[in-house]
């Protein structure tokens, strides 16, 4: 394969190089595969140019928008996928280790699409629920969060060179803010593999993506306030970047995830030989070996009790001696080598240090087989299992992280002497516990919390379906506090507001509602004639109101819905047992209440209504007696358009309704949103 330049892509354009920069190479044999270099560019141009074209184009975007932008993304990528893997091989990846890192980046952007339900059909989020400030309530607050102005500045590990880039993009994207990726030189190459075909095809507004393949020193020097940095990699590096006089001038958003010596317990109940023993002995030897250990949540302390050191050893050596090492690309071969020649010198120099303070029990550093490959070409590696018999005592492994198939095994005699051994690594990403016993987990889970950004509990009844120790989900936060960085990524729709800015709101329920296109209670009501049942969805406007006429409740009422519903509470059908509570006689079922709001406002004939898509918030706040007379206005409170799903479907959109019903002396005594689904005119 001839040595290959890799490009950069700047202000809209493919950029080479000024000079042939760094020489990078196949991780299996060792040959020079690629150059990389950002020699040329300007950085501050290119900062510029991402707040000036991308973030204008991608705020105006609602967030439907980005979301459907993002899953044509995913869809395109994913019809791609064949080649991405042939590139990922030269990194010394097995196709399990590709699997992960190109199509966990590419599930990241179907996640943060599918997420667009959890927000509204505008550029703008309203946050919480507004805050009533006057006694009157003709003064209210309300929070409401807009896409930073600003540019996201992207530095990435070597170890993921595509699930590193997508799962970050994907959550800026989606919140409207441009980014420029910075991947790790020594794997850049498959970074640029995917972010070409990203530009080709032609999904993303300009000027939302740029990528630098080479050096970014210097980048922040450029920053803003409405910038926002995010950085994997070494705790060193981190805290170097992190300490940027001009990150401190415009206090601009930093977030870490650094170096974490991540744990793995098994529970005091667990027996060799059972099926549970199996499952942490499995779950060790998957994080070791799965990308040759080069992952940020890959077990480096694994925590046992003392009266079983021995069998855990034993049933560890048999397993990883199983695990055949060499060019994935061959049969049979389970882990292949490291990125490359600089990650295993430094690999090894590590793995010197951890020797000063205890023993290798598996592995060797020279004496290991490879198949199909070269051991002194390429950058292999064999497993390694330390002892550390003294753990409280020798405490290099609490400080010391190997970056690879690398980990240390220790004793623990109670629950409490495993959550501080787990909490000596002084913060980490991920930590797991393997268990049956209930109790055990709760008092491991909650003592250890504080120093873990994810707790696994592990056992038979989900360990079939479980993602495992070393797989963080879109859905929940990635990051852990201290020395794994105290940063967040992901974390589902958290993710998403770190990428917004929050502004208080103050005014008027009718200026309020204007700003945030969602009714306020108290805001002027725009009474209509026309029945809004009738209406589809683009002509209903926020506001806009139908009081329906009145009914007053019988004895009869309640005694025939206790009937139909089945629901025979005592409050409702028996005034003999209302002593000591705080009813005054027979109340009506709040259920009939809701159900007879609906009758009252409901247009029964066929039209644009679809269905009952369901009930938000339900609330009732006054008792409801004989005699009571009820009134109900229905009033449009947001709006959210869909997608059609095919051709044959049809256009619809969510509007949410806020039901108000009161009685004869104005007070409210039920309020409910509820959902309704309605046909588009356009289809």
């Amino acid at each position: 394969m001839s040595i290959q330049v890799l490009q950069n892509y700047a202000e809209g354009k493919w950029v080479n190089a000024a000079a042939s920069g760094e020489t990078l190479y196949n991780a299996i044999n060792g040959d020079p595969i690629y150059t990389a270099s950002s020699e040329g560019l300007d950085f501050g141009s290119m900062m510029e140019y991402a707040r000036k074209v991308g973030s204008p184009a991608l705020r105006k975007l609602s967030f439907q928008q980005r979301g459907l932008m993002l899953k044509a993304l995913a869809m395109y990528l994913n019809d791609r996928k064949d080649y991405f893997y042939t590139i990922s091989a030269l990194t010394g990846a097995t196709k399990a280790d590709s699997w992960v890192d190109i199509e966990g980046g590419i599930g990241n952007l179907f996640t943060y699409a599918s997420m667009r339900r959890q927000f509204p059909d505008a550029s703008f989020y309203v946050d919480g629920e507004a805050a009533k400030l006057s006694k009157e309530n003709t003064f209210i607050g309300h929070h409401i969060m807009v896409p930073k102005e600003g540019v996201a500045i992207h530095i990435n590990a070597f170890n993921f060179p595509v699930w590193g880039m997508l799962e970050k993009i994907a959550v800026n994207l989606f919140a409207g803010v441009p980014a420029i990726v910075k991947p790790a030189t020594a794997t850049s190459y498959l970074t640029e593999v995917v972010f070409k075909e990203i530009i080709a095809s032609n999904i993303l507004p300009e000027g939302a993506l740029q990528l630098i393949c080479g050096s970014a020193r210097g980048i922040l020097d450029y920053v803003e306030s409405q910038d926002v940095v995010t950085f994997t990699g070494s705790a060193d590096t981190g805290k170097k970047l992190k300490a940027h006089p001009r990150l401190i001038e415009e206090a601009v958003p930093f977030n870490m995830e650094a170096d974490s010596l991540n744990a793995c317990v098994l529970g005091l109940d667990v027996v060799p030989g059972s099926a549970t023993f199996d499952i942490f002995i499995k779950e060790v030897v998957r994080e070791m070996t799965t990308k040759a250990g080069q992952k940020c949540t890959a077990i480096r302390r694994v925590i046992v009790p003392a009266n079983v050191l021995e069998e855990v050893h034993i049933a560890l050596g048999k397993r990883l001696a199983s695990t055949i090492i060499g060019d994935p690309s061959v049969e049979g071969v389970r882990m292949g080598p490291l990125a490359g020649q600089a990650q295993r010198e430094e690999v090894r120099e590590k793995v010197a240090q951890l020797a000063k303070a205890q023993t290798i029990i598996v592995g060797s550093l020279d004496q290991f087989e490879v198949k199909g490959a070269d051991k002194n070409k390429g950058a292999f590696f064999a497993p390694i299992v330390f002892l550390n018999e003294q753990p409280f005592q020798n405490i290099a492994c609490h400080d010391i992280e190997a970056f690879g198939p690398v980990t240390t095994l220790m004793p623990y005699n109670t629950n409490d002497e495993a959550i501080q051994l787990v909490k000596m690594g002084k913060g980490s990403l991920v930590c797991s516990i393997i268990t049956e016993d209930n109790e055990i987990a709760k008092e491991f889970v909650l003592g250890a919390a504080t120093m873990h950004g994810r707790i696994l509990i592990l056992n038979a009844e989900c360990a079939k379906e479980s993602t495992g120790h070393g797989s963080p989900m879109p859905q929940l936060v990635h990051g852990g506090p201290g020395r794994a960085g105290g940063g967040e990524e992901m974390g589902g729709k958290r993710g998403v507001l770190h990428y917004l800015h929050r502004t208080a709101i103050q005014g008027s329920p009718t200026m309020i509602t204007a700003v945030t296109n969602v009714y306020q209670q108290g805001a002027l009501q725009k009474e209509t004639d026309i029945h809004p049942f009738k209406k589809h969805f683009e002509d209903l406007e926020i506001g806009e109101t139908l009081v329906t006429a009145k009914h007053t409740i019988t004895e009869a009422d309640i005694v025939n819905f206790a009937n139909v519903s089945g629901d025979h509470f005592y409050a409702h059908v028996d005034v003999t047992s209302l002593d000591g509570t705080i009813f005054e006689g027979r109340v009506a079922h709040g259920y009939y209440i809701l159900s007879k709001a609906a009758g009252m406002f409901v247009d029964a004939k066929k039209g644009p209504v679809l269905l009952n898509y369901g009930i938000d918030e339900c609330r009732f706040t006054k008792p409801v007696y004989p005699g009571t007379t009820i009134g109900v206005k229905l009033t449009v409170k947001e709006k959210i358009g869909q997608e059609k799903k095919s051709a044959e479907d049809i256009a619809k959109g969510i509007v949410k309704w806020l039901v108000e019903v009161y009685d004869q002396t104005n007070e409210t005594v039920a309020i409910i949103t509820i959902l309704t689904m309605v046909k588009m005119k356009q289809q």
